[in-house]
């Protein structure tokens, strides 16, 4: 990414562990983010406008490997590129049964709902409660760019939701019914 400009979506200690790396690996970060989750450049410019993966590269599995180990180092169920500075359609999500990588997903059908607490590591030690289906099928590429559907109920089905959201440039915050709750979690938890 030397010589990129990047945009950070969020706050926190992934945006700051994202702006360090960006900047390290030779980046300009111009970017901010708004309460919204909208990404805008100083200038008044919208760049929450994500690039679809056209093909998987070394530098693209680089970067879903750093992904993933982000996500667990952060004790995260899930990661979406932009909260790491990139701007591509990629989500990555584990709910403890294994690495879900997506690649240009898109959500095909939903059907019930469940209401409970969600947070973000985007927004750190904030939870809210969030009503979303409770039922996903959604389509994407892996990282061999093959297609694929998967299917999830339940706290998967609100892992791929939550993600999605970020690539169209939307925080859990937006969905949240009442006030935002401070929320702490022990070491083992995720």
């Amino acid at each position: 990414i030397a010589g990129k400009t990047v945009a950070i979506s969020g706050s926190g200690n992934v945006a700051i562990y994202a702006t360090e790396k960006a900047q390290q690996l030779g980046a300009k970060v111009v970017t901010v983010s708004d309460s919204t989750g909208w990404v805008y450049d100083p200038e008044g410019i919208d760049v929450a406008l994500l690039k679809e993966v056209k093909e998987v590269n070394d530098r693209t599995r680089t970067l879903i490997e750093d992904m993933i180990d982000t996500m667990y180092e952060a004790n995260g169920v899930g990661l979406a590129a932009p909260q790491v500075g990139i701007l591509k359609r990629i989500v990555v999500i584990d709910i403890g049964e294994g690495p879900i990588v997506m690649i240009n997903p898109t959500i095909l059908e939903t059907s019930g709902k469940q209401t409970g607490q969600e947070g973000c590591l985007s927004v750190p030690n904030k939870a809210g409660i969030v009503t979303r289906p409770n039922y996903v099928k959604a389509r994407a590429f892996n990282e061999n760019m093959e297609e694929y559907e998967i299917e999830g109920t339940e706290l998967l089905a609100r892992a791929i939701c939550h993600e999605l959201d970020h690539l169209d440039g939307h925080l859990y915050v937006e969905k949240v019914e009442g006030e935002l709750m401070e929320a702490t979690y022990d070491e083992d938890e995720e």
